[in-house]
């Protein structure tokens, strides 16, 4: 019997239970990385779980366990796919909520942006540069992320915000 795929709500909602639960001790870092690698296989699950993980206040992105880390690695192109996505769109959102005087949005997209800088430090080293120089093309008009950052409709100083972030990723 195949096993249903979560949709992207049920995957946040999953997502939120459980990092609750790890956040409380009640749950070993162990049974977190199983659970959050059944979520990384499908998109919608992946989505769901970084949907809530990088925007939320729990703790779990930033004190991330070994064993979660190797599930992430081991789920290899989904993962450093939509974080370096994540990256751009919060890097370009905080400059959006900058020039909007949102302060508090503002720290929100420089807190994702953060999470997403030190995961994927953490990632595989090779898809993860092979990933960000396709959205580094893309932030100069060239490449197969240029429907993506179009879709979006970022402006010259977001793109130049994002190969910013990006080219500061080897640092450290």
């Amino acid at each position: 019997m195949r096993k249903k795929s979560p949709s992207f709500e049920e995957a946040i909602n999953a997502a939120s239970l459980w990092c609750t639960a790890w956040e409380q001790d009640e749950l070993s870092d162990e049974v977190l990385a199983d659970r959050v690698s059944e979520l990384l296989e499908t998109r919608n699950g992946s989505r769901g779980f970084f949907a809530f993980s990088l925007s939320s206040n729990s703790p779990l992105m930033d004190r991330l366990p070994d064993a979660l880390i190797f599930r992430l690695r081991e789920a290899g192109e989904i993962v450093v796919d939509l974080t370096a996505k994540n990256l751009a769109m919060s890097t370009a959102m905080t400059l959006h909520h900058q020039r909007n005087k949102k302060p508090n949005q503002q720290a929100a997209s420089e807190n994702i942006q953060r999470r997403c800088i030190e995961l994927l430090r953490l990632l595989e080293p090779h898809s993860v540069k092979e990933r960000l120089e396709s959205l580094l093309e893309a932030t100069k008009g060239k490449g197969k992320d240029l429907d993506f950052l179009s879709r979006w409709n970022y402006d010259e100083a977001q793109k130049r915000e994002i190969a910013k972030a990006i080219n500061s990723i080897p640092e450290n």
